[in-house]
C-alpha cells in the first residue's frame, strides 16, 4: 500500500502534471499557428511528438477557448494582428523596399496604351511611376506626390480635389468623392495597411478607407499592391473585401492562403 505521502504525490501526478504538461503543449500549439498563421496535425504530431488523438483534442479544447479556429486537418489563427498608427510615407518608403520595388514594376507593366487608370496613394503604388513603360494614358490620383511624379514622366494627370491628409499625403473628403463619381476607371492601383482573409483590407484612417471604397468601386480591374508582410496585419476600417481585387504582393503566405488565387507573386532576388 501507498504512504500517505506517496498516495499526494501519486495524485499530483495524475492531476496537476498532467495539467502542467497539457498548459505546455497549448502553449507549444499556439506558438506554431502564430508563426505561421496555419498548422496540420501532422505538424503537431511530428514536432511535438504526440498522437493524432492528442493533437484532435487539443485543437477542439483551444478552438473552444477562441484560440484559434479548428479546420479540416489542423487549425488556423483565429486573431490578426491589429494596428491603428498611420506611419508616415518617409517611414513608410523606407520598409522592403526592394519587394515594393518589384511590385510597382510588375503594376506598371498591365498598364497599356490609352488606359484610364486610378492610382491611389501610398508608397507601392508611388513606385509605379519609376516604372511606367506607356505615359499615352489618363491617370487620376489622391496624391499629391504621384500627380508631380506622373506629370514629370509626361502623362496626363488629373488630382482629386479635398483635404490634405498629413501623414500620408492623400487627399480625402467630400470634394474627392465627388469628383471620383464622375469617373469609371479601366483599372486601379491600391494601397493597403492590412490583408486578412476575414477582415479583408483595412486602413486606420474612416475618411481615406471611404475614398479607396469609393475608387475601387468605379474600376473594371482592381488591383491591391503589399508587400508579405501585409498579410494577417488588421487595421481599424475595411474599405474591400478579400476577394474585391487581385493582390500583387512578393510572396504568398506559406500557410492559409495556399487556396486563394487572386494572389499574384512577383518574387525574385
Amino acid at each position: 500500500m501507498f504512504s500517505e505521502d506517496k498516495k499526494t504525490l501519486f495524485r499530483h501526478c495524475q492531476t496537476g502534471g498532467m495539467k502542467v504538461l497539457t498548459e505546455k503543449r497549448y502553449d507549444a500549439i499556439l506558438r506554431m499557428v502564430d508563426k505561421n498563421r496555419a498548422v496540420t496535425v501532422q505538424e503537431l504530431t511530428e514536432q511535438l511528438g504526440i498522437s493524432e488523438s492528442t493533437a484532435r483534442r487539443d485543437l477542439t479544447a483551444l478552438d473552444s477557448m477562441g484560440k484559434l479556429n479548428k479546420v479540416f486537418g489542423g487549425a488556423t489563427a483565429r486573431s490578426s494582428t491589429y494596428t491603428t498608427r498611420d506611419l508616415s510615407m518617409r517611414e513608410k518608403m523606407q520598409l522592403r523596399y526592394k519587394e515594393k520595388a518589384r511590385i510597382a514594376k510588375y503594376a506598371a507593366s498591365l498598364i497599356k496604351k490609352d488606359d484610364f487608370v486610378y492610382i491611389d496613394a501610398g508608397t507601392t503604388t508611388q513606385l509605379i511611376t519609376d516604372y511606367l513603360e506607356q505615359t499615352q494614358c489618363v491617370f487620376v490620383t489622391n496624391s499629391l506626390a504621384h500627380a508631380q511624379a506622373l506629370s514629370a514622366r509626361g502623362c496626363r494627370t488629373i488630382i482629386l480635389g479635398g483635404e490634405l491628409k498629413r501623414v500620408t499625403e492623400a487627399l480625402v473628403g467630400s470634394g474627392a468623392l465627388e469628383t471620383l463619381r464622375k469617373y469609371n476607371f479601366g483599372l486601379g492601383f491600391f494601397g493597403t495597411n492590412g490583408v486578412d482573409a476575414e477582415h479583408g483590407f483595412t486602413t486606420p484612417d474612416p475618411e481615406e478607407a471611404m475614398i479607396k471604397r469609393s475608387a475601387m468601386e468605379r474600376c473594371a480591374r482592381r488591383y491591391v499592391l503589399c508587400d508579405s508582410s501585409k498579410f494577417g496585419q488588421v487595421s481599424s476600417v475595411t474599405f474591400a473585401a478579400f476577394g474585391d481585387a487581385v493582390i500583387i504582393t512578393d510572396k504568398k503566405p506559406d500557410k492559409g492562403y495556399s487556396s486563394y488565387t487572386n494572389i499574384k507573386e512577383v518574387g525574385g532576388k
